[in-house]
């Protein structure tokens, strides 16, 4: 009779130490009025578990190791993310261990090899209860994969679902429940493959709206006699013939965790982090930005979207999962035209599944951490200056020899936790109570200032050369925000970030040299409308995929795993988080609708949507009476 009662004394225990963990340590605590279902349903899984159990102690560790992982590693996922672990989190499982040094890294692998291990070394079908226990899994199981929508559907009406504040609907629904629900959606959201007609439709709406942009804006008519609606005359403009294509060599540096912590007013930073000449040159190009699709982490999204010119909308990496295709992303368009295209990385060429998607983008070589010299480390981290000097080094030939080439580096060091080397000493002091705010100064100190020697270098070597740098994300600057929050820069929750905040919370510094002419002056420009910009510096005149994320008429539009936002034109940010939408927010979720059709053809698909490079004929002469208000083109 006591054995029987394990499991509930196992719940209590572990539920009342977890959720102790969860609200003291990592501030992150359950609705009290959630406890009781969520209970409830922990208490039926340690039956299940008990019944499939061969040793009560095993079975007693099991348990542990398991609301441990639902209960603290959600605390722990939202402190440091903003959100809980969500389901793709699992493909994304095999680059998190592979980031982590020491203690974090068995941290993260012993409790999982120890859950895997023992479920299998433990299970047993000796009594009734397990074959009850087995056919409960089994009908759940069928249900979140082939019926998702039966559990959806009633729970979601009662709960309620917010797509955008995953924190919300954990802390509104208890570990067990949340984990339960995410992982039906997930498979009710799979994304879906459009056909021919359905990809071919939504091409035809992003590229209609791409045209109608981009023609100049109607003149004023001239009415000759006046008021005569017969004599209603129209200017013309005459075509302009395009310019021919002409190569420069295109060098993107991806900055990891680069970020201008002038923001943090209340850490008082002694002397200021950001190179003084970064920070000129930063303002030549009126102190552009990258809005970037992620914070803190996945890097490789950023990656995406730099390259390929299409947004990436979901809490998943896009490089692991949903580029399965060989697509005509930047690399590939350069390199048809006799580009030599380069990615560097001096990191484990298979984190985020880099091999693959690197290859299917059209780069042509991947230097990763082996091949090159490991002389300047902040522990596992290749410094920036000694990852600049290799690649100059190696792309020297090409320089030289005016072999056009796509230089792409992506750097390692900025990574948390901030590791310095004795080479590096601190040079930035910070009366922040919060440790990574001081550390991270200190790292920024030296990152910008390897990078303004690496970009001197390389506008000498290289002085019509178009020149990128950009920060993949803003810094993880402790728990819930801590660091931004500290400053009022954001708040501890997402969910009461203002329309400003959403913006600070993805902007990050981005420099676009055009050779001799110096830095460009781009605003606040989302990622993925990076890589037609640099083929229009290059003049390249053919179609492209990057053709259907041409920007809307008004606003820049960040897509964000559930909600988007909206630049305006008189700079103002517009929050598009759940309908009734706005007009404005209406028109650009009708637009990220169709680019996501077009991205799932293009990236995953049969690739209906894929341009043919051909030249393209030139425009037919549109005449601006097209685009004039009907009530002024009928005046009488």
């Amino acid at each position: 009779m006591l054995l029987k009662l394990l499991p509930l004394l196992s719940t209590t225990l572990f539920y009342a130490l977890y959720y102790l963990i969860s609200t003291f340590k990592f501030d992150v605590q359950i609705l009290t009025a959630s406890i009781p279902y969520d209970y409830l349903l922990q208490l039926g899984v340690a039956y299940v578990l008990y019944a499939l159990s061969k040793r009560v102690w095993i079975f007693l560790v099991i348990h542990g190791l398991l609301m441990g992982l639902l209960y603290v590693g959600n605390a722990v996922k939202i402190s440091f993310f903003g959100g809980p672990i969500m389901p793709d989190d699992v493909f994304a499982l095999q680059s998190l261990l592979l980031i982590l040094d020491g203690w974090r890294f068995f941290a993260a692998a012993i409790p999982l090899a120890a859950i895997a291990s023992l479920l299998l070394f433990n299970f047993s079908m000796r009594h009734w209860s397990a074959y009850l226990a087995s056919l409960a899994i089994i009908l759940l199981g069928i249900t979140v994969v082939y019926k998702p929508a039966t559990l959806l559907e009633p729970l979601d009406g009662y709960f309620g679902n917010s797509v955008w504040d995953q924190r919300s609907n954990y802390v509104w629904r208890g570990a067990t429940l949340y984990t339960l629900l995410e992982s039906a959606r997930h498979f009710a959201a799979i994304e879906v493959i459009p056909d021919a007609d359905t990809a071919q439709n939504a091409a035809d709406k992003l590229l209609t709206a791409a045209r109608i942009n981009a023609l100049p804006a109607a003149p004023i008519p001239t009415a000759l006699p006046v008021g005569n609606a017969a004599s209603l005359t129209v200017a013309t403009f005459p075509p302009v013939p395009p310019k021919p294509f002409t190569p420069r060599n295109i060098h993107i540096v991806l900055l990891e965790s680069f970020w201008d912590p002038d923001p943090l007013k209340k850490a008082k930073f002694k002397p200021y982090p950001l190179s003084p000449e970064f920070r000129e040159l930063w303002k030549s190009g009126d102190y552009s930005h990258a809005l970037s699709p992620v914070f803190g982490g996945f890097t490789a999204n950023s990656e995406f979207e730099v390259l390929c010119g299409f947004p990436t909308v979901k809490d998943a990496v896009k490089f692991e999962r949903q580029l399965l295709n060989d697509v005509p992303c930047l690399p590939h368009i350069l390199a048809e035209k006799g580009y030599r295209t380069i990615a560097s990385h001096p990191n484990v060429p298979v984190f985020w599944n880099r091999v693959n998607a690197y290859k299917r983008m059209g780069f042509q070589t991947y230097w990763s951490l082996q091949d090159f010299v490991q002389d300047d480390m902040n522990r596992e981290f290749m410094s920036d200056s000694s990852l600049y000097r290799q690649v100059l080094d190696k792309i020297s030939g090409s320089i030289e020899a005016k072999q056009p080439m796509l230089d792409y580096i992506v750097t390692y060091f900025g990574h948390w936790n901030y590791p310095l080397s004795e080479s590096r000493p601190d040079k930035i002091s910070s009366p922040s109570k919060i440790e990574e705010v001081s550390a991270y100064a200190n790292t920024v100190y030296y990152k910008s200032r390897e990078l303004m020697a690496f970009i001197n270098e390389m506008r000498k070597r290289d002085p019509d050369g178009i020149i990128m740098v950009f920060g993949d994300h803003l810094p993880f600057l402790g728990e819930n925000f801590a660091g931004y929050v500290e400053s009022g820069v954001l708040t501890a929750n997402r969910s009461d970030f203002t329309p400003t905040m959403f913006k600070t919370y993805v902007s990050t510094p981005m420099l676009i040299i055009d050779g001799k002419r110096g830095a460009l002056k781009v605003g606040s420009l989302p990622l993925y409308q990076v890589p037609k910009l640099l083929l229009d510096l290059l003049n390249f005149n053919e179609p492209s995929i990057m053709d259907y994320t041409a920007p809307l008429p008004n606003p820049r539009v960040r897509p964000l795993p559930g909600l988007h936002f909206n630049i305006m034109a008189d700079g103002t940010v517009e929050l598009c988080k759940e309908p009734p939408y706005s007009e404005a927010c209406q028109l650009s979720a009708r637009w990220l609708e169709n680019i996501s059709v077009v991205s799932n053809d293009l990236f995953m698909g049969r690739q209906f949507t894929r341009p043919k490079y051909t030249p393209e004929k030139p425009p037919e002469l549109v005449s601006s009476a097209a685009v004039i208000p009907q009530a002024i083109a009928g005046a009488k």
